[in-house]
């Protein structure tokens, strides 16, 4: 497989390295140089496989003989080692449920096929550097995937007092091979220094650094399975009609989808749901590109200004000749996501405030004879606090969050200066 870095066409890699290397010259995102394509006939038989089986097959079209057949149906076992059930909520609209996983949340698929790979693709004495920012879910999936691997060193950032105290229970009571930072100021302040710990030639070298944000290329091939995986669950009448709503903070999920959809999948439409960190709604209804200063929301990992992902969905529509007109999109308040549980609540289905945005979307533009999904990115009570509090209700606990829930945090605390965050990462190696 090659890809080739969209700030710089020169720059092609191996997956491997890609891998390794996460970002390209000039913090540019790897892309496929070549986008594979399924025969609909290859579709129709792809649904009819069970999960792992059809994931293997996916990710062989990307990646090519890099990994032999066998090697990988092995890795995607260990990988995604749990279901991603479709639960119907209305006549027309079902939700698929990614938070089976481990850390309760879609980021599991990602961040366990990215270990996966990388401890593929790695030598076994190589030493190796994660360094990832999170709004929430990231951190938990990686800090779980990676925790106890030897050689490598997880180091997350992430916005203090800004993500769920379940959430930071998660990931910031692993210790061991797994450090947390808690800093200073909002994602896109843990992003920003992520980026400028990449840029340092001499830092990247040192701790063999790497990044396990949806910006690694194997997290998002990992991500289109699911989508297959929910249009095997639907009957056949329903898949020719379908339109998916996609909780969008990062764009990693939504570029995944349109992955998918450039696979041959069949999707009608999507849509890019946001709060009100509204930048890519706002660009595809003016057309200018202006990022506001982050707000802080009741989805809190839907809190990115600046996404990263969005570059891979221009090159995507360029490339296969897309109008971006055609991508649904809105961004809903505070207010409405309230509103919106309480009514899915009604309903019989209790969800949490990503996947009520991505819900409230589709409600509102979905048409006669269209087929809606909604992703479920993360478990209810992961944001217990506010789910209850709008609900009137008590969430239980499921026990991957009681394990953790009365244990101690371990995180340092760091402004957000990188001259800080560097001499963190060098005293560690």
């Amino acid at each position: 497989m090659k890809l080739y870095n969209l700030k710089d066409h020169n720059e092609q890699v191996s997956f491997a390295q890609a891998v390794k290397q996460g970002l390209g010259k000039q913090q540019g995102l790897f892309f496929p140089l070549e986008l594979p394509e399924f025969e609909s006939t290859d579709i129709d038989a792809m649904l009819e496989m069970d999960f792992v089986t059809r994931s293997s097959k996916i990710l062989s079209a990307f990646i090519g003989d890099e990994i032999p057949a066998d090697h990988l149906n092995e890795r995607v076992k260990a990988a995604f080692a749990f279901p991603a059930p479709v639960k119907n909520v209305t006549d027309d609209i079902a939700c698929l449920e990614l938070f089976h996983g481990p850390t309760l949340a879609f980021k599991d698929f990602g961040g366990r096929f990215m270990a996966q790979m990388l401890s593929y693709v790695s030598g076994s004495n190589e030493q190796i550097t994660i360094l990832t920012a999170t709004s929430g879910d990231t951190g938990a999936a990686v800090a779980h995937a990676f925790y106890g691997m030897e050689n490598v060193r997880v180091v997350i950032l992430y916005p203090q007092g800004k993500i769920s105290p379940l959430q930071e229970k998660l990931f910031c009571t692993l210790g061991g091979n797994i450090e947390t930072i808690a800093i200073d100021g909002d994602f896109d302040a843990c992003q920003a220094l992520v980026k400028q710990a990449f840029d340092d030639e001499e830092l990247k070298k040192t701790i063999g650094l790497n990044s396990a944000n949806s910006i690694n290329i194997s997290r998002l091939l990992a991500q289109i399975c699911y989508y297959f995986e929910a249009v095997a669950q639907l009957p056949q009448e329903k898949r020719n009609q379908l339109v998916i709503s996609v909780p969008s903070g990062n764009f990693g999920d939504l570029t995944a989808g349109l992955l998918a959809k450039s696979l041959g999948l069949p999707v009608k439409r999507f849509i890019a749901a946001t709060n009100a960190n509204d930048t890519v709604p706002r660009f595809l209804q003016n057309g200018q590109w202006i990022p506001n200063t982050t707000v802080a929301t009741l989805s809190n990992a839907m809190d990115v200004s600046q996404p990263n992902n969005w570059p891979r969905v221009e090159e995507l529509f360029r490339r296969k000749t897309w109008q971006l007109k055609e991508l649904g999109f809105g961004a809903v308040s505070d207010e409405t996501t309230r509103e919106t549980m309480r009514e899915v609540a009604e309903l019989g289905y209790i969800s949490e405030p990503h996947a009520a945005i991505a819900y409230r979307l589709l409600r509102d533009q979905l048409q006669d004879g269209e087929f809606g999904l909604f992703l479920g990115t993360a478990h209810p009570a992961k944001f217990k606090e506010s789910v209850d509090e709008i609900l009137g209700q008590s969430l239980p606990l499921p026990e991957a969050l009681a394990a953790r829930a009365e244990l101690p945090l371990l995180s340092a605390n760091l402004p957000a200066d990188f001259a800080q965050l560097r001499g963190f990462l060098l005293k560690g190696h």
